[in-house]
């Protein structure tokens, strides 16, 4: 990923408010990352912690989405992260939504998707070990280039539902 600055940040969100870019928090880490090991950045907001961003580089232009948390818990044991297709322990995973961009959002469209709760699918994917007993892990390499895809693919539907994009 090309490195980005806060404004860069701010300016990628697509389905932002006004309101929720003047109050979207950068990690405490922001000035540490290595922008050339990662794939795409997400983070919780420190601030608001029902609130998460992904930004993922869609056709060379950095494009984010605001997420938001589900209330509750799940009673299963287990759950798959759709981004990371991890295996997690049921309380690791969230359901997170984004509100779509443009007039879709306006009236209150959104899409939603499970996703670690941490948002640590950047890291999940490195690791050699199964996360589970029952995990059968492909390749790193197959499982990074995977996760990629699948959060352009999930910000690019959110931000091109109306056509938006900034």
């Amino acid at each position: 990923m090309r490195p980005l600055t806060e404004e860069d940040v701010r300016a990628a969100m697509t389905n932002a408010t006004d309101e929720e870019l003047r109050l979207l928090s950068v990690p405490r880490d922001f000035a540490l990352a290595e922008w050339d090991h990662l794939d795409f950045y997400a983070w919780r907001d420190p601030h608001t912690k029902s609130r998460g961003y992904v930004i993922a580089e869609v056709d060379d232009t950095a494009q984010g989405v605001v997420l938001r948390a589900a209330n509750g818990t799940s009673r299963a044991r287990s759950a798959m992260c759709n981004l990371c297709h991890t295996m997690q322990p049921a309380d690791q995973v969230v359901l997170f939504s984004a509100r779509k961009a443009g007039e879709a959002g306006a009236h209150g469209d959104t899409i939603g998707t499970y996703i670690c709760a941490d948002l640590s699918c950047h890291e999940n994917v490195r690791l050699a070990a199964p996360l589970a007993p029952s995990e059968i892990r492909a390749s790193v390499d197959r499982r990074i280039d995977g996760t990629r895809e699948r959060t352009e693919a999930f910000v690019s539907r959110v931000a091109e539902t109306s056509g938006a994009r900034r």
